[in-house]
């Protein structure tokens, strides 16, 4: 199988962007430039895997690692705003769904002897919430639209969790709770 594919070499850019993050000042016209790049291609890469055929196990874990990186960093650069617009209360509850997270990668860990990460609807849609974030940050309704956030966050980390303990082969494109393939 080769391994160097279109969806794989965009899939990488969005890490090379992630890293070019960690080099820019949150909020600038520069951020926001790499940050939306990095953002259209983690859509593309998917859409382009899916259209060619290039779909492939190893671009799929490749693309959750992406994810994960991306989001790290996001996170880190924006959490000295998010600090102060929050109150301590929603840190000690997004550390109760990012512990719930952890679990549904362990318990996949124990399962399928490997990280497994599932590319769920609500996945995708915790994805978008959270992209959008930067963008919302310097509106008046942006701690409204934090809690929103965390409750489809604490959805999707719960859904993958039940996920792997149900279900029955791994599959990283199950896409719901309510279709477990056996």
């Amino acid at each position: 199988m080769n391994k160097t594919t279109l969806p794989n070499l965009i899939t990488a850019l969005r890490i090379a962007g992630t890293a070019g993050l960690l080099f820019t000042v949150p909020l600038t016209p520069l951020f926001f430039v790499i940050y939306t790049l990095c953002g259209l291609s983690d859509v593309l890469d998917g859409w382009l895997a899916r259209h060619t055929g290039a779909a492939s196990d190893f671009g799929a874990r490749l693309d959750s690692i992406a994810d994960l990186l991306f989001y790290t960093v996001m996170l880190a650069k924006l959490m000295p705003v998010l600090w102060q617009l929050l109150p301590r209360v929603f840190w000690a509850l997004l550390g109760a769904v990012l512990l719930i997270r952890l679990c549904a990668y362990g318990v996949a860990a124990g399962r399928y002897g490997r990280f497994a990460a599932l590319h769920t609807y609500m996945n995708k849609l915790t994805g978008a919430a959270v992209f959008l974030l930067p963008y919302i940050l310097r509106l008046p309704f942006a701690p409204v639209y934090c809690w929103a956030v965390w409750a489809v966050a604490a959805l999707a980390s719960t859904e993958e969790l039940l996920l792997h303990a149900m279900g029955g082969e791994y599959n990283p494109n199950k896409k719901t709770i309510f279709k477990i393939e056996k």
